[in-house]
């Protein structure tokens, strides 16, 4: 049986991920330490991720790499569009509740691609973040509406991991849990946290 990981505080285990971040922009990694032959025989044994990434099925935004972290780092959970149905939400509570893990991002990006139409049930689940920008002004600049709109996604998803699981809104209340919206820039790399941040 696993045993039961120190719990890291969501300020410490955000700033680990910042700084993650900041090798992987300045192009200064970790190197091998995390995944050669020791830490895939450490992490067989159990593993202790310090945070949750629900992101983007994209090929382009690994979070392991784009947060310069290793094997067992982070519990990672992929799906188009970062968007959160119940089998995301269920990965989450596993994750925070199993693991004691205090952190979830839910990491979009920009740039997203154009849909098909057998990609229509995500669509359809992306849809009622982004109406409410079609009545603005953004209606007349495409560039800023998808810019917005993928944020306004990020929001939505994130406010839905906040309020739309009793387990995970009592780990909040209770136990530290953080939940917070991000976007990875697919130009520069740099991820930027921009919703649900703790006050400093």
């Amino acid at each position: 049986m696993e045993e039961i990981p120190s719990m890291i505080p969501a300020r410490e285990a955000l700033e680990r991920l910042r700084l993650g971040n900041r090798r992987f922009v300045s192009d200064v990694r970790s190197g091998e330490r995390l995944t050669n032959q020791t830490r895939r025989v450490e992490v067989a044994a159990g593993q202790e991720p310090f945070a949750i990434i629900l992101g983007c099925s994209d090929s382009r935004v690994p979070a392991e790499i784009v947060f310069d972290q290793g094997l067992g780092d982070l519990f990672v959970i992929r799906v188009a569009g970062n968007i959160v149905a119940s089998s995301q939400v269920g990965s989450v509570e596993f994750a925070a509740a199993r693991y004691e893990t205090r952190l979830v991002v839910v990491l979009g990006h920009s740039q997203p691609t154009d849909q098909s139409r057998n990609l229509r049930s995500i669509v359809d689940r992306v849809r009622p973040s982004v109406e409410a920008l079609l009545s603005t002004e953004l209606r007349h600049d495409p560039d800023a509406l998808v810019r917005q709109a993928v944020r306004a996604n990020i929001r939505a998803s994130a406010d839905h991991l906040r309020h739309g699981s009793g387990v995970l809104e009592q780990l909040i209340e209770k136990e530290g849990l953080l939940i917070v919206g991000a976007e990875y820039s697919l130009e520069t790399g740099i991820v930027d946290f921009f919703d649900g941040m703790p006050e400093v």
